[in-house]
């Protein structure tokens, strides 16, 4: 008896001392485990007698029952331990503030913006969403826009080609939205309302121009469509783009391949210390050309210009974008720079629609 009450005494203490869960569990290892001390003692009641056994038997269950719980205990206070460690050392300072999440610090750039405030403005008045590749041949940019072989207006674009092919035709960078007008005359039949916006393509680049730009064009055929309706449709879409209730425009005669009459239209504007006001003032900007669809072009396309007719115009996203949030120049559009998209960038759970504003 007296070994096992030194023993328990020497167990008992080691738990005491066992200062992570580790180190308990190697004295329970020690103590209980397959070659364990209080194990040997178990082994040793096959070789005594019935009566030493059933006293040796009941002390050394005891024993082990006492080491035992003095091993759950131990265990139970280091957890406790461990976890206010833990919590001491995780601790988080609720006075700071909270950190915005992706969605308030994500910015929409402004393009993306404008194109969304576009497809508002024109979804309301009934036109769909019409798109093309970026890479298209010499004809449906060109030969079929009323562009013939070697006519002084192809100059004006400053194209850039592809290598030439073995049959000497050429696939190019579009120079404008205006194949997706004419693939959509070859594939749908009167009455079309659409509009194309896009990425577009010209060897030019400056403050005000960049190699690729954004365009965004309408076409309307039908059988009776005619100027008056098309001046409408961009007074609205002025007045609702611009967000003001009045816009003067004029119209002036000029000259596009595809178009017959042509015009270009001018807004009213004011300008004040670098800043353009729309709806307002004695000053004039040009913002887009359009004009009637050309004869030519709709019998290119297909369709018999005796039976229909329609209107077509096009405008610069990258400019109106410009106009209306003040920005002076082109190029940190495409730059990448996130202090710039901070700066002029839109939320983008912040849907454009008319009825709650478009810039909101």
């Amino acid at each position: 008896m007296a070994d096992i009450s030194t023993l328990e005494q020497d167990l008992i203490g080691a738990v005491d001392k066992a200062a992570d869960e580790a180190g308990l569990e190697a004295v329970r290892v020690a103590a209980l485990g397959k070659n364990g001390s209080v194990t040997g003692l178990l082994k040793t009641l096959g070789a005594m007698s019935p009566d030493e056994r059933k006293t040796q038997g009941a002390a050394i269950n005891a024993l082990k029952d006492r080491v035992t719980g003095a091993i759950n205990a131990r265990k139970d206070t280091l957890k406790t331990a461990a976890l206010d460690a833990r919590l001491a050392s995780e601790t988080v300072d609720v006075t700071l503030p909270l950190r915005d999440t992706p969605a308030e610090t994500g910015r929409i750039h402004p393009i993306s913006q404008v194109i969304d405030e576009l497809t508002a403005i024109f979804a309301d008045m009934g036109f769909a969403i019409a798109e093309g590749p970026d890479v298209e041949t010499d004809d449906y940019n060109f030969t079929k826009l009323n562009f013939p072989e070697g006519h002084p207006a192809r100059d004006m674009h400053d194209t850039f080609y592809f290598p030439q092919k073995s049959d000497g035709s050429r696939m190019l960078l579009r120079t404008h939205t205006s194949p997706v007008q004419v693939r959509t005359m070859l594939a749908q039949k009167p009455p079309i309302r659409v509009i194309c916006p896009g990425r577009t393509y010209r060897s030019d680049s400056d403050q005000t121009h960049t190699p690729m730009f954004h365009q965004v064009e309408g076409l309307v055929i039908d059988k009776s469509s005619h100027l008056g309706h098309l001046k409408w449709i961009l007074e609205e879409f002025c007045k609702a783009f611009f967000e003001v209730n009045t816009v003067k425009m004029r119209f002036r005669p000029s000259f596009f391949p595809f178009t017959e009459p042509s015009l270009e239209v001018d807004i009213q504007c004011k300008r004040d210390k670098n800043e353009v006001r729309f709806g307002e003032g004695d000053d004039w900007m040009e913002i887009l050309g359009c004009g009637m669809v050309h004869p030519n072009v709709l019998r290119n396309c297909g369709l018999d210009p005796d039976a229909v007719q329609g209107f077509a115009w096009g405008m610069g996203i990258d400019r109106i974008a410009m106009l209306k949030y003040g920005m002076p120049d082109l190029r940190p559009f495409f730059e990448a720079d996130v202090r710039w998209l901070n700066h002029y960038g839109f939320r983008p759970l912040d849907f454009p629609t008319l009825a709650g504003g478009l810039s909101a």
